[in-house]
């Protein structure tokens, strides 16, 4: 089992909590606020409902937490250890010195640091090569982009850092050089900046601010990011016509980039009051649900379109899929959780979902008689001609659904299915269809090639001595 020591329980050392937690490392706490287990609690109740259902398999046992008195009880035996405390740089600094003294000199020792560079970290390290930034965004559960620094002294430590990243689901960006604020945090602050003055000069307050990114640009930005969306903006003739017409404006005076208004105890009173008017009628922790609950969906958006942080998704399912187990039995086909997403408004997995889960399971079976993506690019697939789906029990938002899938008939051009799911010992529903093999050329039903024919004669022969799924006889 692998472990990680996580220094520093507010926010983002939650976040790393949950995200170790929940991809199955042992997690070790140590914090001297006396808040901090109630904090990460929280925190890892939000993940608990969110993460699991961004991914279409389950993910692996959680791992063990615990919480620890001192730095040296945490860090011992962890491979990684993070460090999110308070952007002190002498704080972070004299904590490297007590942690390197009891931790593993082949552990990893990160941190979420948005500012310092990993030179000014280990100044004074026992051992600054162990030593290096990874930089999360929050909810870092959530969010895959992880900023990657190492300095001179370690540039082979982050190709292991970001394996063990990948792993966690991440995205690992490898920063090219040292700078302060690395990348991500520089482009927030200039728009922080003219949001500042914006709001100073009375041009707008904090609501419309917010209205024109979540409106406007900020979902350009989700799927396609700055340079991509301004290359489409040149039209035909791309990047080059786009600078060469809207270059010159970068040299008039729309921007206040270099200057930044002071934070006047006025100006803090305006922002805070116009920020309560807009959000203040909610809790944090009621905010932290809605932007989960629309993150998740936004991700699996982008996951369907193999698209920007949803391509992370996909190459982590992959990393998860499920064991289809012996083909003497019924065959895993599925186990996943149940998005966020999947629920409707009577608060359970909406009727269509329960055919979307079947449908993916039908695609599995099809991945295990080689009728897959390969298959289908040489002109090949099956269709789904008749379906019947029994809707035995409720499931909710973040249930582990488990899909086992017994093949009725593979004889010719036919492939008959009975799909059961469970959640634990609980049927909840079962779904039988019927499929013909169509050549994608002619648009009609065509014998299976090679060697899916044999595979799936092979299956079905071994299925037709298990007794029959009951609810099944309703199709053919």
């Amino acid at each position: 089992m692998n472990t990680a020591a996580i220094l520093g329980g507010g926010v983002i050392g939650g976040g790393w909590a949950a995200r170790f937690l929940l991809m199955g490392w042992d997690v070790r706490v140590f914090d001297p606020d006396p808040e901090a287990k109630r904090k990460i609690d929280a925190v890892l109740a939000n993940a608990r409902r969110s993460l699991p259902g961004l991914y279409d398999a389950a993910l692996p046992p959680e791992g063990t937490l615990s919480y620890h008195a001192t730095i040296s009880e945490a860090v011992e035996g962890a491979s990684w250890v993070q460090e999110s405390v308070p952007e002190r740089l002498e704080l972070k600094q004299k904590l490297y010195q007590t942690a390197q003294a009891a931790m593993d000199e082949g552990a990893i020792l990160a941190s979420s640091t948005s500012g310092f560079t990993p030179t000014q970290l280990q100044n004074c390290a026992t051992r600054p090569e162990q030593i290096l930034v990874a930089h999360p965004f929050n909810p870092v559960y959530l969010l895959p982009l992880v900023e990657l620094v190492a300095s001179d002294k370690n540039r082979d430590l982050a190709d292991r850092a970001a394996e063990t990243l990948s792993g966690l689901g991440m995205f690992p960006l490898k920063v090219r050089g040292e700078i302060d604020a690395h990348i991500a945090d520089r482009l927030l602050e200039a728009v922080w900046r003219e949001a500042l003055w914006l709001v100073k000069d009375g041009i707008a307050t904090t609501e419309e601010i917010d209205e024109a990114i979540r409106m406007g640009f900020g979902l350009r930005w989700a799927q396609m990011g700055l340079f991509e969306t301004y290359r489409i903006a040149g039209g035909e003739a791309s990047m080059a016509h786009f600078l060469a017409q809207f270059g010159p404006a970068l040299k008039w005076p729309w921007t206040k980039l270099m200057d930044v208004p002071e934070l006047t105890d006025d100006l803090v009173k305006m922002i805070a009051d116009q920020s309560d008017a807009q959000s203040g009628a909610l809790s944090i922790r009621q905010l932290e649900a809605k932007r989960d609950t629309n993150l998740v969906s936004i991700l699996r958006a982008l996951k369907a379109k193999d698209a920007g942080a949803g391509a992370v998704l996909n190459a982590t399912d992959k990393t998860l899929t499920p064991d289809p187990g012996p083909e003497t039995a019924a065959m895993t086909t599925a186990q996943r959780a149940v998005p966020l997403d999947w629920t409707d408004y009577n608060g359970h997995m909406n009727e269509a979902r329960y055919v979307q889960a079947f449908s993916e399971a039908t695609d599995r079976f099809m991945e295990l008689i080689g009728a897959d993506a390969a298959y289908v690019a040489k002109g090949g697939s099956y269709f789904t001609v008749e379906s019947h789906i029994r809707y035995l029990a409720e499931a909710n938002a973040g249930d582990t659904i488990t899909i086992t899938t017994q093949c009725l008939d593979g004889a010719g051009k036919k492939l008959h299915l009975f799909h059961n799911m469970h959640r634990g010992d609980t049927l909840l529903a079962t779904g039988e269809h019927m499929l013909l093999h169509v050549s994608l050329e002619s648009r009609r039903t065509a014998p299976p090639q090679s060697p899916v024919a044999e595979t799936l004669a092979r299956i079905a022969r071994v299925h037709a001595a298990l007794p029959a799924p009951e609810g099944s006889g309703k199709l053919g």
